[in-house]
């Protein structure tokens, strides 16, 4: 087995998983995972992650509108909730993974612990997003809430932090997929 540097693995860099992590899904591909008979533990999952998604997607566009010269109010009233929400969720989505399932993943599966671990650092990762985005969306709304002459610079900060989160965020939900749900498929994970 090839052992690419971390750094090449870092969360921010990379492009896709190495070869190596990838064997489960070479026996149970992407392909086959709108099929009849998809556990319902992997089944959930997809549907978590394509939640992210919608999230991730509906705060773009929402900055997106504000930034094409949409009212800062507006998106005021529509983005820092969907931020809180987006926020509560992944995290609460993260520590039980990290808790619970990678732990039990790592004792099914001994063989992908480095692909698991490899996600419990993309977790750290993008739990140093979560604060970002956190602190930036106070900002936005303190602003807002006191008629601050720097909103428009505390909202275009807030979707500065959302753009640069997307990416490394969209590439974790597929790598995680890529392990976790043929890990569930092929060896009948339960939690």
């Amino acid at each position: 087995m090839s052992d690419p540097s971390p750094d090449a693995l870092a969360l921010a860099v990379r492009h896709g998983l190495p070869v190596e992590m990838l064997y489960l899904r070479e026996d149970y591909p992407r392909d086959r995972w709108a099929e009849p008979g998809l556990d319902q533990t992997a089944a959930f999952w997809l549907q978590m992650h394509g939640s992210f998604r919608g999230h991730q997607a509906h705060m773009d566009g929402l900055v997106g509108q504000w930034r094409a010269g949409g009212d800062i109010r507006a998106l005021h009233r529509q983005l820092i909730p969907a931020l809180q929400s987006f926020l509560q969720h992944l995290d609460g989505h993260h520590r039980i993974e990290s808790g619970q399932y990678f732990p039990a993943m790592r004792k099914i599966e001994p063989k992908i612990a480095h692909g698991i671990d490899l996600l419990d650092r993309d977790h750290d990762a993008i739990h140093h997003t979560l604060e970002t985005l956190f602190q930036s969306g106070m900002a936005f709304h303190q602003a807002i809430s006191a008629n601050a002459p720097d909103a428009a610079d505390r909202a275009a900060r807030l979707g500065d932090v959302i753009d640069a989160g997307a990416a490394p965020l969209l590439r974790h939900l597929e790598d995680e997929e890529d392990i976790v749900i043929p890990l569930i498929q092929l060896r009948g994970f339960q939690h």
